[in-house]
């Protein structure tokens, strides 16, 4: 059996990871992690990573940045193996988590999601056919909780799709400070926060009268908390240090 240390338990993702844990014979999280440190029915929950004290054989992560800090020293200290779920990290967070991955094996995806992922290699492929002759622009929309903007899958799609272009494209996120006609090796990426939208993204193709659309849309956030058990399962069993993502796991 994989026991779970679950960072973020008493938010929306983390609650949705302990359903799913709890229906799962293979699984069972042993701890929690959550600023609230509020008690839980089915596992105690600590205010902070340096707090715990029950041992675990991975982290998944569903918190937030401010987190990553506590997060990796426990990690590192421990031996555990960590799934990072959370989006929104800066360049020099990222740097962390390179250098965290040189100690301990780290999972980490913006979406854990199959059919993202899937998009992902799609949308790679579409911009290798099209080139330089379709602009590209991508639309994602999210709830009003979010606070990243654009989101960490948005990044992805438009990382993916500079790997098809022929040239290395300029990520363009506000236009409206900008009063000039769109540049040809640009990539507009564009926000949308309201309601309880789970996450759309949609990556456009505009070319001379004619518009490809390649679009994936979120029905529930079960599909975040699958893959990311998934991948907890899988770097579980992984004993060389190293910095994982969802293509190993697919």
């Amino acid at each position: 059996m994989t026991k779970i240390i679950l960072s973020g338990c008493n938010g929306h993702m983390g609650r949705v990871v302990a359903q799913l844990c709890a229906s799962d014979p293979e699984l069972e999280i042993s701890a929690g992690i959550d600023i609230l440190g509020q008690p839980g029915d089915q596992f105690p929950v600590f205010p902070s990573p340096a707090a715990c004290n029950v041992s675990g054989d991975v982290v998944i992560d569903f918190s937030h940045p401010s987190a990553l800090d506590g997060l990796l020293n426990f990690c590192v200290d421990r031996s555990v193996p960590a799934v990072l779920a959370t989006t929104g990290y800066s360049p020099e967070q990222l740097e962390q988590i390179s250098q965290a991955a040189q100690h301990v094996p780290i999972f980490r995806s913006a979406n854990f999601s199959l059919g993202i992922n899937l998009l992902m290699d799609l949308v790679c492929r579409a911009a290798g056919v099209l080139g330089s002759d379709y602009d590209v622009e991508i639309v994602e929309r999210h709830h009003r909780r979010k606070v990243d903007a654009p989101s960490g899958t948005a990044l992805m799609l438009a990382d993916a799709v500079s790997q098809g272009l022929p040239y290395s494209p300029e990520y363009v996120y506000d236009r409206h400070s900008v009063r000039q006609p769109r540049q040809a090796q640009e990539i507009g990426i564009s926000s949308v926060r309201g309601g309880t939208i789970t996450g759309d993204h949609t990556v456009i193709f505009a070319g001379l009268d004619e518009v490809i659309e390649i679009s994936h849309h979120a029905a529930s956030r079960e599909i975040f908390a699958s893959g990311a058990v998934r991948a907890a399962k899988f770097l579980s069993q992984m004993t060389e240090p190293g910095l994982y993502d969802m293509s190993n796991l697919l």
